[in-house]
Formats: C-alpha cells, sequence, structure tokens
C-alpha cells in the first residue's frame, strides 16, 4: 500500500465534522530497552482466527488545487481540508501461514463510542444495534503473504472521507508484511521498491521507502471508555520496536508524455511531473507483533496538463498536498457494574 497517495486523487474530499476523541501518543515513554543488537525477532503479527482489534485513525489533509482552462470542467478538483477521527473494529476471520508469512481474511467496520460489549481484550463484540447498523458498511478484505490487499469488498459504499481513513489505516497495519522475511535486529536497514497503484494522471509512479530498525521503548496500549475518552491503561507494559521510515515519489515516466494506459483509451494526453515525500514512525510489540502506534507525515505536489491526443482542449492542474495521520490500537476499558 502506498503511502497516503489519495491526496493526489483528483478528486474532491468531503470534510468531516471533528470527532472529540483525544489520541494518547503520551502512553509511549521515552526509556529505551537495551537489548543485544544481534538478537533478530519477526516483526509480523501473531493473528488468530476470531480475534478482534479496535483502532483509532486520526487524519488530517488540506489540499490546494490551481486550475487553468480554457472550457468548463464538471469535475475538476477542489481544494478540500479534512480534520477527522474514527474507530474501526476489525475481525480476523481466517489466517494461512505461506511461505513463512500470514495470509489473513478480515472484516472490519467504523463503530461508535457505546455500541461495544466490553470484555477481556481480543474477544470484544459489537452489540446486536450496532452490528445491524453496520451491515451494509463492512469491508472485507484479504492481506496476501506479500503485504498487497485482495478481494477488498465494501469499501465503495463507505464515504469519501472514510474510505480514506480506512486505507490509511490497511497501509499502516500491513507495513510489516513488507519488513524482511528473516526478521530483523536493531541497527538493521532495508530499502523497498513499490508502485504506485493509485489512478493519477502521471504514468509509472514509484514509492522508493528507507527502512530502519532504529531502537526498542517501553509501550502500553491506551484505554478505551465506553464514550470514547482514551486515558492511560492500568495494563502491563509492552516492548515495541521502532521502525523509521522515509519514503520519496519517483516518476519513471518522462514529464513531456507521462499518459497513463487508461488516459491513452480515452484518447487524452498527459504531460507534467509528481513528487513527495513522507515519513512514517511505526511501533510494533515484540509480544503481539501488532502495529500499535502509527504516524505518518506526508507532503506531494503534482503539476500536469491533460489534453486530447490532437492538443485540443487542454487543462493545467497544479495540486499542493500535506497530510499527517496517527494510527493507534486500542483496548476497552474493563466492565463493570453500577
Amino acid at each position: 500500500m502506498s503511502a497516503m497517495a489519495h491526496l493526489f486523487r483528483l478528486s474532491p474530499l468531503v470534510p468531516m465534522k471533528h470527532e472529540t476523541l483525544l489520541l494518547a501518543g503520551m502512553v509511549f515513554l521515552a526509556a529505551a530497552i537495551p537489548t543485544a543488537r544481534e538478537q533478530r525477532v519477526s516483526l509480523l503479527p501473531k493473528l488468530h482466527s476470531g480475534q478482534t482489534l479496535t483502532y483509532l485513525i486520526h487524519y488530517r489533509a488540506s489540499k490546494d488545487v490551481k486550475t487553468e482552462s480554457t472550457f468548463a470542467v464538471p469535475l475538476a478538483p477542489t481544494a478540500s481540508q479534512v480534520d477527522a477521527a474514527r474507530l474501526l473494529r476489525v475481525e480476523i476471520l481466517d489466517v494461512q501461514q505461506i511461505a513463512g508469512k500470514p495470509a489473513i481474511h478480515a472484516r472490519s467496520g467504523f463503530i461508535t463510542p457505546g455500541s461495544i460489549e466490553t470484555g477481556p481484550p481480543g474477544e470484544q463484540k459489537l452489540d446486536a444495534g450496532q452490528s445491524a447498523a453496520l451491515a451494509a458498511e463492512i469491508v472485507e478484505f484479504t492481506v496476501a503473504p506479500d503485504g498487497s490487499a485482495e478481494k477488498i469488498t465494501g469499501l465503495d459504499a463507505l464515504g469519501t472521507d472514510e474510505q480514506e481513513i480506512w486505507q490509511e489505516w490497511l497501509a499502516r497495519f500491513a507495513a510489516a508484511w513488507t519488513f524482511p522475511a528473516q526478521g530483523a535486529k536493531i541497527g538493521d536497514k532495508w530499502k523497498a521498491d513499490q508502485l504506485e497503484q493509485a489512478a493519477s494522471p502521471i504514468a509509472a509512479l514509484s514509492w522508493i521507502r528507507d527502512s530502519a530498525y532504529v531502537r526498542n521503548e517501553v509501550c502500553r496500549l491506551p484505554q478505551l471508555s465506553a464514550k470514547g475518552e482514551i486515558s492511560p491503561s492500568s495494563g502491563p507494559a509492552d516492548t515495541c520496536a521502532v521502525i523509521l521510515s522515509t519514503a520519496k515519489l519517483i516518476q519513471k515516466s518522462s514529464p513531456k508524455d507521462a499518459t497513463p494506459e487508461d488516459f491513452k483509451l480515452h484518447k487524452l494526453k498527459t504531460m507534467g511531473s509528481a513528487k513527495g515525500a513522507n515519513e512514517i514512525i511505526t511501533y510494533i510489540s515484540l509480544t503481539s507483533g501488532l502495529v500499535v502506534r502509527a504516524t505518518e507525515e506526508a507532503s506531494q505536489q503534482m503539476d500536469v496538463v491533460i489534453a486530447k491526443a490532437d492538443g485540443s482542449n487542454r487543462v493545467h492542474y497544479a495540486v499542493d498536498a500535506k497530510g499527517n495521520s496517527e494510527v493507534l490500537l486500542v483496548t476497552e476499558a474493563p466492565f463493570t457494574h453500577p
């Protein structure tokens, strides 16, 4: 999955009402954990069928668009601002080990505070009313052994804002599948080159990502109350691997002719350039292998001219997009009778 690639989409983002959920990054303690640097550990999640996870995703994005055209453009992109927080419940339906990596089948749905049956971690369930409310908004998907998402159903039924949030969550959740298969130790560095999968008027875009396992830190999952309030958990502390990744968006097509194949099919030609830079910090539990926190800062620019193949009806877009996100694994507060 690409990092905030959807900032480049030439369609307006629908701003969402800002939620009052509070993020709790302070639960990650600053103290580093001394560990033998030669110790190699697996950073893949240890998942099982029936397991449930709850993530809080906070997503902010701004997009500035300048358009120059000699004719009316009915679907021209517009400037936008998004500041949204959502809770996502994920249920693991099936897990298979293929060549030493898990392939998972799961389903997910956005939930609202107050609609969760509390219980032991990993065993919480939605109440009957909330399950019915989410029936038409469930996103089902698989994560292949290479970390790619496949067989995604239900995503189109979500609003534009929630599609963006879900995709951002999946990119962070599945990141560990792209880490070294043999595991990693503190000080290890690795590189990945991944084609941009999102639709774009610029062809042959690729993300060059450099990652490093920088240290271990004490971490503790924050606790989510039935009202949606986040607070430090009284549960046991864990140790998290801290992974720093920096990514650059590289264009391999010529700026003089950057036309993707689907544009050619519509007898269109594109010229221009795109670039971007992202920084991601990921905390992975050494006990469960789960991503317990991930933050991303992204900045991307695109300057493109789209015209008919004969050069007529030209439209010029200049897009400047910035965004940041936080994905946080939470536990529900234990139920107490009044």
